[in-house]
């Protein structure tokens, strides 16, 4: 009998051969589709990768579940990904439509503050996030841009030389 502390043997042994197969099924369909599968350049990526990871748990913890069903559910939301991901690279109207856009919250040593409002971040968060990326004091930055994927990139006043705006900053609202 199950319970919420013991399991038979027998469901302990399937829940042991689905993690071998579906791991093992999930690395080939990586191998196949390349190494962008879990790359999370965008929300989509993110969003494709936290749905991969509950097909796995499911099909992992429910022993009625089928590893078919699970493989081909895997196989689908990573075609879809590359698919998604191909028509972004041959159509701006797709991207511009389809994607976030990375926002500029901070430039040079200056919070913007109506950006931080557009992209519902408080600045306790901003200022977390220059903690955490060393920043000692705000001379020290450049940019920070809330990214895409929802990372917060913090671009540093190293060594005096100015920021490439029109490269680095290409693509990203101001």
């Amino acid at each position: 009998m199950e319970n919420w502390i013991l399991a038979p043997m027998s469901t302990l042994l399937i829940v042991i051969f689905s993690v071998l197969l579906i791991f093992s099924i999930i690395i080939l369909i990586t191998r196949i589709s390349g190494l962008r599968t879990f790359a999370k350049m965008s929300s989509f990526d993110f969003a494709s990768t936290i749905a991969i990871g509950s097909i796995l748990a499911s099909v992992v913890m429910n022993t009625g579940q089928s590893i078919i069903k699970g493989t081909i559910a895997l196989a689908t939301i990573i075609a879809f990904q590359t698919l998604f991901s191909y028509a972004k690279r041959k159509s701006s109207k797709l991207t511009e439509m389809l994607t976030n856009t990375p926002m500029l919250i901070m430039d040079g040593d200056q919070i913007l503050y109506d950006n931080l409002a557009k992209t519902n971040v408080s600045e306790e968060d901003l200022i977390a996030k220059l903690r955490e990326a060393n920043v000692r004091h705000f001379g020290e930055v450049l940019a920070v841009v809330l990214e895409s994927t929802g990372d917060v990139t913090v671009i540093h006043a190293n060594d005096g030389t100015e920021l490439d705006r029109d490269r680095l900053l290409k693509g990203v609202q101001r």
